[in-house]
């Protein structure tokens, strides 16, 4: 198959195709690159930079897809969720049991990271009312109809 853009010819690669010398090099260079970004910000850049859209929601589908599996979901509950093929949820299971930790280990700190930000983001909406509240009761006549309807909020419990 060939891609044609602005008279350029793109072939597209065939792993088992390529000289192992040139895999190796190939591979260093995408691991590489992604170890050195290290802000989410940053790698958000760079895999938009690097991968379609398309890519990049396939990528995110097999993580949660692992995910899923790990938490113990079943195949019918995976495929009634997210609409995924019965093939693609038995391709990540495959990835699960007969490659190393990776992906495990990236979907357990990625767990982690998501009730990291939903802690922060809950602290956040937190801090916001309580703020709002401050500035209510600081301007009562501005907020004359929040303040009346919490009193009436008030009296009714």
């Amino acid at each position: 198959m060939t891609y044609h853009s602005i008279g350029i010819v793109f072939m597209k690669v065939r792993p088992r195709k390529i000289k192992e010398k040139d895999r190796i090099k190939y591979l260093d260079a995408l691991y590489t690159a992604i170890t050195v970004v290290h802000s989410r910000e940053e790698v958000k850049k760079f895999l938009r930079d690097l991968l379609t859209e398309s890519e990049r929601i396939m990528i995110g589908r097999r993580i949660l897809i692992a995910q899923k599996l790990l938490d113990g979901e079943s195949y019918n509950q995976i495929i009634k969720e997210m609409g995924v093929g019965m093939d693609t949820i038995g391709r990540v299971a495959h990835w699960l049991d007969d490659q190393s930790d990776g992906y495990e280990r990236a979907v357990k700190e990625m767990k982690k990271d998501f009730g990291k930000r939903f802690k922060k983001n809950e602290s956040t909406l937190k801090n916001t009312l309580t703020m709002f509240g401050a500035v209510k009761r600081k301007y009562p006549w501005h907020f004359l109809f929040w303040n009346i309807l919490d009193q009436l909020k008030d009296t009714t419990n």
